[in-house]
């Protein structure tokens, strides 16, 4: 099909069309987007000053220069920058650009004139301050789809091309921080945890390592993830974004995507090296965003306090000679989105019957048609940067994780659960349901009845 340019706007006519490229290998069904330009586009109220221009509605090349991929190189030069940015649109050669669900508000700030579209960005001194691999995980054939492992690196081993003219940027960056949570002062307030100087400061600060990881999808290996087609999972992935990004339909060369979501940040308590030796015991948490919980302490849920107690678990792990890591997944609400949480909060509570654990699943697929949109397939990913091999404790109650990470190739040891005094009295019902929908608990598993006997507390308690 063709786009049909007069229904774009009556007001502004096209004024110029390419015709569509359709690769004459194709054997997939081809969608035909036409190249159309529109005038003109005046700058922003407040921007400074610019010659009327023409928008350019393709989704084809435009010129020469762009560098190839291949994904699963064993080295960065084999594979080749991901060159996601638009200071030079010849030179991408990836669909979608950086930041994330952050790429809006770029957008934004060069629409208001607060930011020069063509700004390219000063590196000096922002290399990592722990170096991550390049371990054999990363050329490993499917083992990671979902991030670049030399995202880190780029300014080291892309510095020839950077110094010719290509703007790639780091897609994860590596710093150093100091972690103060009232939990963990708690515990070294009451003796559970000891001040060392070296992973935890008398003031009860935890010394970490942190990585922020942007999400950088190879289509191919990710449609084998999810078991569809990658013709399927680009249409999709098209269609249900509202046709934001044309190229995933057009552009079957273009095998790389920066997806428009959050990305992760992990948290590592000792020396990240170790997270690679098998022999090194490691204790590691997955937790997937609850801004309610994990920020503000809502208590009809126990991700806050789970949290906080893997990272007791990983200072006392480090402090035993082993490693701590807590991955942090921007997928709030099971992915579903705060505003589909909360309705699903409105409708626990208001049931005939009030919260029960028995309905917990239910009144969540009722709004939104699936229990859970999180799917853990990819989330091993960043386990394979971080060249691990074991986990000898997994601070995680999730059968899903479980199963996604022992499936990847990484051997599981013990699981530790959340104590019982940690779970608040309006999460009873979550936990409930949990454990009868097999998520792992060292107890016993509650019955049909057993389900019906934890209440919430209602909207107006």
């Amino acid at each position: 099909m063709s786009v049909d340019t007069a229904s774009i706007s009556s007001s502004v006519p096209p004024i110029a069309t390419t015709s569509p490229q359709v690769p004459a290998d194709a054997t997939e069904p081809t969608v035909v987007v036409e190249s159309v330009s529109i005038s003109p586009i005046l700058p922003a109220a407040g921007a400074a000053a610019a010659t009327p221009r023409h928008i350019r509605l393709t989704s084809h090349a435009g010129g020469f220069g762009a560098l190839p991929i291949h994904w699963g190189a064993a080295t960065a030069t084999e594979r080749g920058p991901v060159v996601g940015t638009t200071t030079k649109r010849a030179h991408r050669n990836v669909i979608g650009t950086h930041s994330g669900s952050y790429s809006v508000y770029r957008a934004l700030a060069v629409a208001a004139g607060a930011l020069n579209p063509q700004h390219k960005a000063d590196l000096t001194n922002t290399s990592p301050t722990d170096v991550i691999g390049p371990y054999p995980q990363w050329s490993e054939p499917g083992r990671i789809v979902s991030l670049d492992p030399w995202g880190a690196t780029i300014a080291n081993v892309f510095s020839n091309e950077l110094a010719a003219g290509y703007d790639i940027r780091p897609t994860i960056a590596i710093t150093k921080a100091h972690v103060i949570l009232p939990e963990v002062i708690e515990a070294l307030q009451s003796g559970r945890l000891k001040a060392d100087g070296k992973f935890l400061t008398p003031n009860g600060a935890a010394i970490v390592t942190k990585a922020a990881i942007e999400p950088v999808w190879y289509l191919p290996e990710v449609a084998k993830r999810f078991g569809c087609s990658e013709a399927d999972l680009r249409r999709v992935l098209f269609e249900e974004t509202g046709g934001m990004y044309p190229e995933l339909v057009t552009r079957s060369d273009l095998e790389v995507f920066l997806p428009p979501i959050g990305g992760q940040t992990l948290y590592i308590f000792g020396n990240p090296a170790d997270l690679a030796n098998p022999e090194v015991e490691l204790t590691a948490r997955i937790h997937d965003e609850c801004n309610g919980s994990d920020v503000f302490g809502s208590d009809i849920c126990t991700c806050r306090p789970y949290l906080t107690h893997a990272i007791e678990e990983c200072i006392m792990g480090a402090q035993r000679g082993g490693v701590g890591l807590v991955a942090y997944s921007r997928k709030e609400g099971r992915a579903l989105g705060e505003v589909t949480k909360f309705l699903v909060y409105n409708a626990r509570k208001r049931q005939v019957g009030g919260d029960t654990a028995d309905q917990y699943f239910a009144r969540t697929e009722c709004v939104a048609g699936v229990q859970d949109m999180r799917f853990q397939e990819l989330m091993p990913d960043v386990f394979h940067w971080l060249g691990i091999k074991k986990i000898h404790r997994l601070v995680s109650m999730s059968n899903m994780k479980f199963d996604a990470i022992s499936g990847s190739g990484i051997e599981i040891g013990e699981r530790v659960n959340i104590p019982d005094e940690l779970i608040p009295a309006d999460a009873r019902v979550e936990m409930d349901a949990k454990m009868a929908a097999g998520y792992f608990t060292p107890g016993a598993v509650p019955d049909a009845e057993e389900l019906k006997k934890a209440k919430g507390r209602g909207l107006t308690e």
